[in-house]
């Protein structure tokens, strides 16, 4: 278990916060015992706390380095919950260096990635679900998955979990109490409604698993590749789904001849769609590289497209495609050109395969193609109590779910229940922090950006 204690003698680090390159504002942040200290040498004095002062920001020996502001937040009462000072200048990628390099001559450290909100977790600012919701939200590709991350970052993720989580800390306190009486002729398992509350659990926990998995998508995204023999109109596709002319249209089969990546949104969710080449025996050596990498796109492949001529419909080929496609990969059928073989947008089951028929040239049926997406990866787009959520998060869930569901095949057997309860309790605890590993937790804020 991580300690959430930080020494009184921890060094005092500096970054620039804000994001590299020029800007209008650029803010250089301190934190740590020595910032009261370094206020004082760059400004001469450390401004009255959480009042904002326009001043001069000082070398060593007296030179403007700029003006400014500055802000100072004394312990506890700041991000960290350690001393910060936050100086504002204007945003020059040199200015910002200056003063960075003399916020380290006065005695601070470069900050490491993540290193600001590692410090609030470790000082009982935020738990460890909150801190991860910092970078998503910063990472955050689209609107839902943005307010997802506030949802998570103001700690609704984390409350649901706590609550449930003291659910099971005090199931799991009478379980164990009913082992100090072994000789009493009374069945404190069916007196204490143990399996009542254990469903009411498994149901809560499902709550949150649905929402965290919802969170999970708009974090996430999905990876959608595009296949088909040459010519079916994956290129027009991709420009219809994007609303941008991304991909170069030619009546030519094999006008495309690598993979085009393209990031676009589907009501919030993000989507990675490659354009592939177009899969055929071929002697042309550039093209038969296209069609290598299109094989490897799919090895990372959520869902596949799999683009027919609704002209001529599933043939050979096309079933040759089928039986090479990854396992795992899910799979829609889209029958393009629509526009020419004189049928209606519609959406179909056939053998369990979804089947879209649309044109790419001009638009119908993609609102169905859009859809048959989200429910083919389970999202639904409501957006009210969506916590963002990582795949860290979700395996915790799953495992918490699975300790549960022994446990009620324990109700004879309070030693194994009481077991199982305490490790449904350590697997939720590594959610926000409290059962988490001192390496999980460098590799989580390693991937953090300086300054935050």
């Amino acid at each position: 278990m991580v300690s959430n204690q930080v020494a009184s003698t921890h060094d005092t680090i500096a970054a620039i916060a804000t994001a590299s390159g020029a800007g209008g504002i650029g803010v250089v942040r301190v934190s740590g015992p020595l910032a009261s200290d370094i206020a004082h040498q760059i400004l001469g004095h450390c401004p009255a706390p959480r009042h904002a002062a326009y001043l001069s920001f000082l070398q060593a020996d007296g030179s403007l380095i700029d003006r400014g502001i500055a802000l100072y937040f004394p312990n506890p009462h700041s991000y960290t919950g350690e001393d910060v000072l936050e100086l504002q200048a204007h945003g020059g990628t040199a200015l910002m260096q200056l003063l960075l390099a003399r916020c380290i001559e006065c005695g601070a450290r470069h900050a490491q990635a993540g290193e600001f909100t590692q410090r609030a977790y470790l000082n009982d600012k935020i738990d460890l679900a909150q801190a991860e919701a910092v970078a998503d939200l910063i990472n955050a590709a689209t609107a839902e998955a943005a307010r997802s991350a506030v949802r998570s970052l103001s700690g609704e993720f984390s409350q649901a979990v706590q609550t449930l989580l003291q659910q099971l800390v005090d199931l799991r306190l009478y379980v164990e109490a009913c082992l100090d009486f072994p000789e009493e002729d009374i069945d404190f398992i069916t007196q204490g409604r143990v399996l009542e509350k254990l469903q009411a659990n498994q149901v809560a926990l499902q709550t949150i698993f649905h929402q965290a998995k919802q969170g999970a998508l708009l974090r996430e995204g999905m990876n959608v590749v595009l296949i088909g023999q040459p010519n079916v109109g994956k290129s027009s596709l991709l420009n219809a789904l994007s609303g941008e002319e991304l991909a170069i249209v030619t009546p030519i089969a094999g006008t495309t001849r690598d993979t085009i990546k393209s990031a676009i949104q589907i009501e919030g969710v993000p989507l990675h769609v490659i354009d592939t080449a177009g899969l055929r025996d071929t002697d042309d050596t550039v093209e038969q590289v296209g069609i290598a990498r299109t094989w490897k796109a799919l090895e990372t492949a959520h869902v596949a497209l799999l683009l027919v001529d609704a002209q001529h419909g599933i043939g050979a080929l096309e079933n040759q495609i089928l039986q090479k496609l990854p396992p795992p990969v899910k799979k829609v059928w889209v029958h393009n050109k629509i526009d020419v073989s004189r049928e209606t947008s519609h959406v179909e089951t056939r053998d369990f395969d979804q089947h879209v028929f649309l044109s790419a040239k001009t638009g119908d049926g993609i609102a169905y193609l859009k859809k048959t997406l989200l429910d083919l990866i389970g999202y639904q787009p409501s957006g009210e109590g969506v916590f963002m959520a990582r795949a860290r998060h979700l395996q915790a869930l799953q495992l918490v779910d699975e300790h549960l569901t022994q446990a009620m095949q324990q109700m004879h057997a309070a030693e194994l229940l009481a077991e199982e309860l305490r490790r449904a309790q350590e697997a939720l605890g590594q959610i926000t922090g409290e059962f988490t590993p001192d390496d999980l937790l460098g590799e989580i804020f390693s991937r953090f950006c300086i300054g935050k």
